[in-house]
């Protein structure tokens, strides 16, 4: 984990998808038509879905002035009504293995991007606007949480870290309680489960702003 100044680093990115493509790459290709847990889309177009919000969290750092009250303007659109709108799309032709490079190859822009974006810089986000760090958090929170909506598609385990968790819960979810699943409670906070005197949330968010 990040060390007690950061909750998340870029490392943290890193780890969350390097274990995610450890545990996808090897689904078969047939399989990846499945819906994605809850979700309204398939398994391939969750994993588009996710390498286009790390692309986007990285473009939003990309400028030397990033804009405050929207975000970069790149065309995002959809390949089919209901599905969802990217910028970034997957060719098919190339298989699992192709679908794997374009999610690395997009974690890879944010990872850079928060590496190498001064910790003083602020970019729009829906949720307020953030910092490097905060970016980092998001991309792991996208990461973890959609690979579970994957995992229930697919058929895989999947039982991230629990300091992965627990970094992301402290960076944007100031506001929920902690039992002693970091992992449990990360569901909880996005909508994707129930816990013990806390039913199942049918809105939440997250805070992107950096704390005080």
């Amino acid at each position: 984990m990040s060390g007690p100044e950061q909750q998340v680093s870029a490392d943290d990115l890193d780890q969350a998808v390097q274990l995610a493509i450890a545990a996808m790459r090897d689904v078969p290709l047939e399989q990846w038509s499945a819906k994605a847990g809850s979700l309204e889309w398939d398994c391939w177009e969750t994993v588009e879905h996710l390498g286009d919000d790390l692309f986007a969290y990285a473009v939003q750092l990309g400028p030397r002035r990033p804009p405050a009250d929207r975000e970069v303007p790149f065309v995002w659109h959809s390949r089919r009504p209901g599905g969802p709108a990217n910028a970034v799309h997957a060719d098919r032709a190339a298989g699992v293995a192709g679908l794997m490079d374009v999610l690395e190859a997009s974690a890879a822009l944010l990872v850079a991007m928060v590496r190498t974006t001064p910790p003083q810089v602020r970019a729009h986000h829906v949720f307020g606007a953030s910092d490097p760090e905060g970016f980092a958090a998001m991309g792991v929170v996208e990461t973890l949480v959609h690979v579970h909506d994957l995992a229930e598609g697919l058929g895989f385990a999947w039982n991230p870290p629990g300091d992965l968790c627990a970094g992301v819960l402290a960076r944007l979810f100031p506001h929920v309680p902690v039992d002693d699943d970091p992992w449990r409670t990360l569901l909880w906070a996005t909508g994707r489960a129930e816990l013990p005197g806390r039913p199942r949330l049918a809105e939440w968010r997250w805070y992107g702003e950096p704390r005080p």
